[in-house]
């Protein structure tokens, strides 16, 4: 009985020391395995030392290309038209007759108002003779003076109504399809054809109202038209005086030269408007740009782990971002990476 319970104390305490070597054996591991890890190898990022530099600060915005002048066509007077003498399409001169409309009926009238004027004119010579000899009275006298006034006017109304048969080019232009053939009755509603001056085109864009003080007259701006790589520049000649309401926005006008007759009203422009120069500017990648809820964060290497620093960045060009704080002249800024690294994190950087 005794050995039995000799033999069961034994297996107990072979027992018992078994997971005790266990336990040991496997707090061995998982502190080996926590220094493993708290040992783990760095990640490998590219990175930048932070240097100042001159900054050329540029708005990127859209506009539209307009005509320097642009009309259409119409007749003042209703009536057959006789004679079409432009070419669709074609380049015109300022004053020349565009189309005649028929006259002849106004003519007549002329005619007949020049013989009542003349008519009155004699009555006016005679009372005025009379009137000298005391034949008549001076309410007399004045009558026939009037009678003649109204004959003369009526004369001039005529002449100016013959006169707007001839429609004429008000300005130098190229004129568009015609919309009319000859002997078409036409009224001042109906829309003969379209002319515009190309020589010259507005540019017309917005810019947010923080930019609204740096934008001044006589500034020169770049822009691109679609399905062209030439930069051609205009020069601001007009600004509206107050920013719009509803989209917070200061509409502004340039002036190109056409040169070359490629640009064309009605087509979009991408613009490149220079504001103020920025000396000792921090200028950095975007790529190094983290975006979240409350701005926008970098990471810059300290003491082999990426730190993270918020900043206050503001215009951005094709590849980089001005930053306004955050960052220093000297530090180490790390452009590769960002999006998957967090604070502390260890890193190895290779400076470009």
């Amino acid at each position: 009985m005794k050995l039995k319970h000799l033999i069961y104390t034994l297996l107990i305490i072979a027992i018992g020391g078994f997971v005790t070597y266990r336990i040991i054996s496997n707090k061995g591991k998982n502190d080996e395995s926590k220094k493993f890890n708290d040992k783990k190898a760095p990640t490998t990022v590219n990175g930048i030392i932070i240097k100042t530099a001159t900054f050329d600060n540029n708005l990127a915005l859209s506009g539209s290309i307009e005509a320097n002048e642009q009309i259409e066509i119409h007749s003042e007077v209703s009536g057959i038209v006789e004679g079409i003498f432009f070419t669709e399409g074609t380049n015109v001169t300022k004053g020349q007759i565009l189309l005649k409309v028929n006259d002849i009926e106004l003519k007549a009238q002329l005619r007949q108002a020049i013989t009542r004027e003349d008519l009155a004119a004699e009555n006016a010579r005679r009372a005025k003779l009379l009137l000298q000899k005391e034949a008549i009275s001076q309410e007399e006298a004045d009558v026939a003076k009037a009678d003649l006034a109204s004959a003369q006017a009526q004369s001039q109304l005529i002449r100016a109504q013959i006169s707007k048969t001839s429609v004429r080019a008000p300005f130098s232009g190229k004129i568009g399809l015609r919309n009319i053939s000859p002997g078409t009755y036409i009224t001042p509603t109906v829309l003969v054809a379209k002319l515009v001056n190309t020589s010259k085109l507005k540019i017309t864009f917005s810019i947010p109202e923080k930019y609204a003080s740096e934008v001044k007259s006589g500034s020169v701006i770049d822009f691109k038209v679609s399905g062209s790589d030439k930069t051609y520049n205009a020069k601001i000649y007009a600004i509206e005086p107050e920013v719009a309401v509803a989209t917070r926005t200061l509409q502004v006008r340039a002036l190109a030269e056409n040169v070359d007759g490629k640009l064309f009203p009605g087509t979009f422009a991408d613009i490149k408007l220079p504001l103020n120069i920025i000396k000792d500017a921090i200028v950095v990648p975007s790529q190094a740009i983290v975006p979240i809820q409350d701005g926008k964060k970098v990471f810059v290497a300290n003491n082999g782990q990426a730190k993270e620093v918020m900043v206050d960045a503001t215009t951005r060009t094709d590849s980089s971002i001005l930053i306004l704080s955050g960052l220093k002249p000297g530090d180490t800024l790390i452009t590769s990476g960002v999006m998957s690294l967090k604070d502390e994190a260890p890193i190895k950087v290779k400076v470009k």
